[in-house]
């Protein structure tokens, strides 16, 4: 089978095509024919360099967001996949639609045990730490698979995992958006932002959210984002607070990091809520101390998620009116394209490589 891989951390030009052999499904396993894989920011940083997620290791197929067709099921083993499923390889008949959870979790340690297995200390990640979704073929636990609905495309399945799961968890778990709230998200060109502004409307919030040019207004505005700043020309924290009437956000969402992070800061209200899920732009961020704990502001870092929410954000989303924009698609064979693309900061909604 073909796959995407890079032997060494640089630029678009170290990913390689390779053949290599299609690998064979053992106990509780099951292998996947990709139909579709979404591109995300880690796939780029991961590439460059070094490795974010303990466990990575070179060489490296990328790729955490997949969804296709069961190819071949490995036998059931002893219950103790994922969740607990037992048997649930034996359940899943080849053909059927899937879309892959990227999570793995030991399923063995004190956390999975007590059913909070985002805890787990080490959990593998599909297309991070764990051959991922660029190939046509990739291996996954049975228990990390779930039908996709006859009515939706696979291209539109597999751009759902990763941006609605982040989304989701930060929004919903660790911010805790609630009714009337003023949420600011930046970067809504993005696809966690286009998850997180679809999300917090449904919620009841009020939405403030930053674009980096005029060209990516009207693609906010058709999110349901009541106000929209272009940040490379306009003040975001005097929008937030002409909106609030100068009282300032209840929530910030903040995946972009230290290049955000000090209007988030000074866009909050007085014990306002900052959750951090992100770190394209670096790890560090300097802010003013006394000024935060002065407003009592809370700082809240968005964990790993629990796979008993990741089934329940799939259920939401397949019910919802919710949708994932594509900004393009790309064939296997030019993933050095597809993640130029994505660097460029020119997409608006999620890109897809295609086998």
């Amino acid at each position: 089978m073909k796959v995407v891989l890079h032997q060494t951390h640089g630029g678009p030009e170290v990913l390689q095509v390779a053949d290599v052999p299609v690998p064979e499904p053992g106990p509780d396993e099951v292998l996947v024919r990709v139909a579709a894989c979404g591109l995300n920011h880690l796939d780029v940083l991961q590439r460059r360099g070094p490795g974010l997620i303990p466990g990575f290791k070179l060489p490296h197929v990328s790729g955490m967001d997949i969804a296709g067709t069961v190819a071949a099921v490995g036998p059931a083993g002893n219950g103790r996949a994922g969740n607990g499923q037992a048997g649930k390889a034996a359940t899943l008949a080849e053909g059927t639609r899937v879309v892959v959870n990227p999570a793995v979790p030991c399923s063995r340690c004190e956390s999975c045990a007590a059913g909070k297995d985002g805890g787990c200390p080490s959990a593998g990640v599909i297309g991070a730490t764990l051959a991922g979704g660029y190939a046509e073929y990739v291996l996954v636990p049975a228990a990390n698979v779930h039908h996709v609905p006859d009515e939706v495309d696979l291209v539109d399945a597999a751009v759902v995992p990763t941006i609605w799961m982040t989304a989701w968890h930060a929004l919903i778990e660790i911010g805790k958006v609630r009714l009337g709230e003023t949420v600011l998200i930046h970067a809504a060109g993005s696809g966690v932002s286009t998850a997180l502004i679809q999300l917090a409307k449904a919620a009841g919030a009020r939405v403030v959210t930053t674009v980096s040019s005029d060209a990516k207004i009207d693609y906010a505005r058709g999110l349901g984002a009541d106000v929209v700043v272009n940040s490379t020309t306009g003040d975001v924290v005097a929008a937030v607070r002409e909106f609030t009437g100068g009282r300032g956000a209840d929530l910030v969402l903040d995946h972009v990091g230290p290049a955000t992070w000090n209007t988030g800061i000074y866009s909050l209200a007085p014990r306002g809520r900052l959750v951090f899920l992100g770190n394209t732009t670096g790890n560090r961020a300097e802010f003013d101390l006394v000024y935060a704990y002065h407003f009592g502001l809370r700082l809240l870092g968005s964990d790993p998620y629990d796979r008993r929410e990741f089934a329940a954000m799939l259920d939401a989303y397949w019910a919802s009116t919710f949708r994932t924009p594509l900004d393009s698609e790309f064939p296997l064979t030019e993933a050095a394209a597809a993640q130029q693309r994505m660097e460029s900061r020119q997409a608006t909604g999620k890109i897809v490589l295609r086998p």
